[in-house]
């Protein structure tokens, strides 16, 4: 198999309560391990494909024969998406970025509490499935950007510093269908040092 389940380095109930433990394990042994199986699949014959990264795949999604991209892109980006969402988050959340970041937020959004009602704005007008991001460009500026489905920044040479995964599956067992409330838990479970470490190194390998 070309591509496996990455493991979670906290326990399914270490963001309670504000992500469940119940949601937590079916998101990251079902959902997620169905993109990874899907992935596999898609690719295989396909030798070139199966000794690409992740990453190399979704950032160059032009190289991808007709055949398998759009497979590759729904199942690579659920994959790559999931495995970047569970690294930015974590049990010593509930704080505010620091360093680098946290001036680079003031910069460009006017400080912390402005950056947040953007990103929440957008993580809850998104329509249907998708995912909140906070990027990088190469001129290392910084922006807020919704893709639909299982797109990513990557794709577009943006480097992922934050992700709020909107699709239903993540919250809907605990919040139904009051995405705002899962978006509002969300910010209390952000590991701001894991995404000050994206934003000054370089692109989420997997």
């Amino acid at each position: 198999m070309a591509h496996e389940l990455p493991k979670l380095t906290y326990a399914y109930d270490a963001l309670e309560p504000f992500i469940d433990a119940r949601t937590m394990e079916i998101h990251w042994s079902k959902h997620h391990q169905t993109y990874v199986n899907k992935l596999n699949e898609a690719i295989t014959g396909h030798s070139d494909l199966a000794a690409k990264s992740a990453l190399d795949l979704i950032a160059h999604l032009e190289t991808v024969p007709d055949a398998v991209r759009g497979a590759v892109r729904n199942f690579g980006g659920g994959h790559y998406n999931h495995s970047f969402f569970w690294t930015v988050m974590g049990k010593e959340g509930r704080g505010e970025p620091t360093g680098a970041l946290k001036d680079a937020i003031t910069e460009e959004f006017g400080g912390f509490d402005k950056f947040r009602e953007q990103f929440t704005k957008i993580a809850n007008s998104g329509f249907g499935s998708g995912w909140a991001w906070l990027v990088k460009d190469k001129d290392g500026k910084l922006a807020i950007q919704w893709t639909p489905n299982q797109d990513s920044p990557v794709s577009q040479s943006l480097l992922p510093v934050v992700v709020l995964d909107a699709w239903e599956h993540a919250y809907y067992l605990k919040y139904q269908n009051r995405r705002p409330e899962y978006v509002e838990a969300w910010w209390n479970v952000v590991d701001w040092k894991a995404a000050e470490k994206r934003y000054k190194g370089e692109l989420f390998k997997i």
